[in-house]
């Protein structure tokens, strides 16, 4: 045997839905045989499953209640659709490559997300983004407009680095809600599934499409998913110049993964509230504060008199009312001396709510400014990191202290945050700095962002800055040696780093063509066609992203006869790219223990030799054949 090559394209959205799907109606599969293949393959036998859902299936009927727009039924079908892009490294601009475990990537984040699926799916605590809010001028992503290459026009801003168009959506536009919905809709779908089961995701957004945001999350996320819809107060002064309302609002959407397996994170109480906690009859267990004893509606056993133990004065519930406690339930309260009949015995019961009991306090759903900032102070904070800069790279940055209230009640110390419109890079200024703050905190982070050209900002520019994702990059360095410097006795193990990674097509030559469309020259592409400007590096990066190894895995490399042998976190893989494979490489790899085993096909001058080295690593790490096909490939 010799080992199977490893597929590197990414998540076929389709086979997701049909593994959901089998999970819980196996008995609505059946197997047919593919036109194409000639191979048996699993489809979804419609018949069985509309009898499966009873009366609860619906098809062709003329009202039902639904949200649609024209190009939705091909947003769908693009979340689904694989991509054989890539990821390359850029240890270049990155900062402390070998220890961090944050990650800043560039490119359309719709074929970022794709390829993020097998590394990353359901691995994800908390997702926050900051996406267009569709106001005319802000940017918009055109996914079904391709280019020739005459009409490549990088620099004018109007062309992604892979050709794909982008443009402004103006009001003009006939299709102007249609294409933010299209936008917006399958980067939330493929990003949904990146989330955790207790996963949540925080949407800013403001008045223009707040609707169709609502909509959409509901139809992606479920609507018993919804958990709150907050308000940012984004301004401390309302704009007298607004024509009819100052929009001093913007809106925070939240929804959970699963509302069953998500809690929301309490906050620290404050002063003010401890405050109002006191203890007027010495009771030992400390200050407390009275609560209700009694609630609205009717309530089985909600209904009986209560005794004060000190006067003897019977109280019962005022009409429309009931006791919130079963009878058994008060008896053991009151004699507990949880229940509050005044100092003299004669007031209405109440509960005392004891602050030793109250581990902290729910957040509210109005965000003042005054505790999580606003949009001056947002364009201050970028200023202040970018004093040498005339002019702010950044019009509408978000404030760091609303991104770590978000960060703090959605995500544990060791999760991942995930930004894919990180545009100012807030979401990673915010975690370094509550990382700093907390002590137990090692969140990472993940941000996107396309490198959208910076217009009208000669002095950013001059300092190198020609695009978002350069100023983002500046940012999180600044910003990282900033909490170092003024804080260097708690920060000497902070994680101020991240790796850099930019899309790209794929590593590999098209070669999928009849032989006859070849000349001599060309056929060299069957036994080598990785692209001449590839390294080591981007083969085995694209590979973990294909095999689903996670980016910000630690790694380590090894010379053995000449040729270089890279580990990733201490044999998760292991991987050998050069030509003619020694058996002293190949028990170098296996004295790693690895977990998975990568070659390049060119490694092998014949097949018999791929097939030796096949055999050799099966005997020395004592795997199965079955085994040995899983975890050995090539590429």
């Amino acid at each position: 045997m010799k080992p199977n090559k490893l597929d590197l394209s990414s998540v076929d959205g389709t086979k997701l839905n049909l593994e959901a799907l089998y999970q819980i109606a196996p008995s609505c599969f059946t197997e047919v045989k593919d036109d194409k293949t000639g191979e048996l393959r699993h489809v979804v036998n419609f018949k069985t499953l509309r009898q499966l859902l009873g009366d609860n299936a619906v098809e062709d009927v003329d009202e039902m209640y639904q949200f649609t727009w024209p190009g939705k039924q091909e947003a769908r079908r693009e979340a689904a659709r694989p991509t054989t892009k890539t990821l390359r490294p850029v240890v270049e601009d990155s900062v402390d490559w070998d220890n961090t475990q944050n990650l800043y990537i560039e490119g359309d984040n719709l074929e970022v997300l794709k390829l993020l699926q097998k590394s990353y799916m359901g691995k994800v605590k908390m997702i926050y983004i900051d996406p267009p809010y569709n106001t005319g001028n802000d940017f918009v992503y055109d996914d079904d407009f391709a280019v020739s290459q005459d009409d490549y026009d990088l620099f004018a801003g109007n062309v992604d680095e892979l050709g794909n168009r982008y443009r402004k959506n103006t009001e003009t536009n006939g299709r102007f809600h249609s294409d933010w919905c299209s936008m917006i809709y399958p980067r939330l779908m493929v990003a949904r599934s990146l989330l955790s089961e207790n996963g949540v995701i925080f949407i800013s957004i403001d008045e223009n499409e707040i609707q169709n945001m609502r909509k959409i999350t509901d139809d992606i996320f479920g609507e018993a998913n919804f958990v709150s819809q907050l308000g940012w107060q984004k301004v401390y002064s309302p704009k007298n110049q607004a024509r009819y309302f100052s929009n001093d609002y913007e809106y925070v959407l939240c929804y959970a993964k699963c509302i069953d397996s998500f809690s929301i994170n309490l906050l620290p109480r404050t002063k003010e509230m401890n405050a109002r906690y006191k203890n007027p009859d010495n009771d030992p267990r400390g200050d407390w504060k009275p609560g209700d004893c009694v609630g609205s509606g009717v309530r089985k056993n909600g209904y009986y008199d209560v005794v004060s133990p000190k006067t003897g004065k019977i109280f019962n519930v005022p009409q429309g009312k009931h006791w919130v406690y079963a009878p058994d339930n008060m008896k053991k309260m009151i004699e507990d001396n949880r229940i509050w009949f005044g100092i003299d015995g004669n007031a209405f019961p109440s509960v005392k709510q004891f602050l030793s009991e109250v581990s902290g306090r729910r957040p509210s759903s109005l965000l003042m400014y005054e505790d999580y900032g606003h949009t001056d102070m947002a364009k201050k904070e970028v200023i202040k990191l970018f004093s040498d800069i005339e002019k702010t790279p950044f019009d509408t940055p978000k404030p760091t202290k609303l991104i770590k209230l978000l960060t703090i009640i959605g995500s544990s110390e060791n999760d991942i945050i995930l930004d894919f419109f990180s545009g100012s890079a807030t979401t990673a200024h915010s975690i370094l700095e509550l990382n700093s703050e907390q002590e137990n905190s090692k969140r990472k982070f993940i941000l996107v962002q396309l490198p959208e050209q910076l217009l009208d900002n000669d002095e950013a520019v001059k300092k190198g800055l020609h695009n978002l994702c350069e100023v983002g990059k500046e940012r999180i360095r600044r910003a990282g040696k900033k909490i170092k410097e003024e804080s260097p006795l708690t920060t000497q193990n902070l994680d101020t780093g991240f790796r850099v990674f930019r899309l790209a097509d794929s590593n590999f030559e098209e070669v999928k063509k009849a032989p006859a469309e070849y000349d001599q020259a060309q056929l060299d592409l069957f036994l080598n066609n990785v692209k001449s400007d590839r390294t080591d590096l981007d083969l085995l990066f694209g590979a973990m992203l294909s095999w689903g190894v996670q980016l910000s895995l630690p790694m380590t490399s090894e010379e053995v006869d000449g040729k270089m042998i890279y580990s990733v976190n201490d044999g998760d893989l292991v991987a050998c790219f050069a030509d003619d494979i020694t058996e002293n490489i190949v028990k170098a790899m296996a004295d790693k223990q690895p977990l998975r085993v990568l070659f390049r096909d060119s490694c092998f001058a014949l097949d018999d030799a791929k097939i030796n080295v096949f055999e050799t690593l099966k005997q020395l790490l004592d795997w199965s054949e079955e085994d040995a096909m899983n975890n050995i490939k090539v590429i």
